[in-house]
């Protein structure tokens, strides 16, 4: 029987299979789609679907350096021990290496990368949630370019719970790595103060100002209170304004132009933040596994 396009597609929306698997199935059942999902099943393929709505907030951040080109990039698992799987690492490395070598900048652009001749990276995923058994996430990334002036600083931190990539300029390989290295210790959100939202400025004067006036700072002297207080909140969050962990006299950016340099760019991922944490319920999860589920 001839196994036509829309059948494969059709499918794969139902299974969560590859494409190739889908083509796999259907031919080896004659086009059969009720048989082709049952022979998807059996090895183990389609389950990959029904984890979808599970929750994946665990997982690694790594980065990939090649040259003039570096891929920062987190993939989520279910849970910790599955992290720590060398088939699971295996697949982060296959992942950063083949978006390393293309010029992707959307998650759908890198999702639909040919990894090989019969699997896209997208399909690649699907193909470890059956093997792994854990819904797995390709939650982001950040294809990163510089010129022959600037240096990378990259680091990884907890085995890749946290990892922060940097640009700079005019600086060496040494003080571009201790930078990121600060980024990853430090969690500061933004590189400079002007791209802290107006917003988050706002509601940070608001609870200082309530925090002065309950300190008993009278009114007409608080605001003045509060703008010293965002001066420090700046110094928090804003990297070039942290003080330098291995010279607190130093301000980040200070201690980057003593050594003749610039910071151009950060990027700061931590494994799960903002994501809904998985509730473990062991005693279900053993019962739906007793159950085939």
């Amino acid at each position: 029987m001839n196994i036509t396009a829309s059948m494969v597609k059709e499918l794969r929306e139902t299974s969560g299979a590859g494409m190739m698997d889908c083509k796999t199935a259907l031919t080896a059942c004659n086009g059969n789609m009720e048989e082709a999902m049952n022979y998807l099943r059996e090895k183990g393929i389609a389950k990959s679907a029904k984890k979808e709505s599970r929750i994946a907030a665990e997982g690694l951040a790594n980065i990939f350096v090649d040259g003039n080109k570096a891929v920062i990039l987190e993939v989520n698992s279910e849970t910790d021990f599955v992290a720590k799987n060398e088939e699971f690492t295996n697949m982060i490395d296959v992942i950063g290496k083949t978006i390393l070598k293309s010029d992707a900048h959307t998650l759908e652009e890198a999702n639909a990368l040919s990894i090989d001749d019969d699997n896209t990276i997208s399909e690649y995923i699907v193909s470890m949630v059956a093997k792994i058994g854990e819904k797995l996430s390709f939650r982001r990334f950040e294809l990163v370019t510089k010129s022959d002036d600037e240096v990378f600083g990259s680091y990884l931190h907890m085995g890749g719970k946290i990892a922060s990539l940097v640009v700079l300029k005019g600086a060496n390989e040494d003080v571009a790595k201790d930078v990121a290295m600060q980024s990853a210790a430090m969690r500061p959100q933004y590189l400079f103060s002007d791209e802290v939202p107006e917003d988050v400025i706002e509601n940070e004067r608001k609870i200082q100002k309530e925090l002065a006036i309950n300190e008993g700072i009278k009114e007409e002297v608080a605001d003045k209170v509060v703008e010293g207080r965002i001066k420090k909140f700046f110094k928090e969050i804003c990297l070039v304004e942290q003080a330098f962990i291995k010279d607190s006299n130093l301000s980040v950016q200070k201690y980057v132009a003593n050594n003749g340099g610039e910071i151009l760019k950060m990027i700061r991922y931590e494994v799960g933040e903002g994501m809904e944490k998985r509730n473990d319920n062991f005693a279900e999860e053993v019962m739906n596994q007793v159950k085939g589920n």
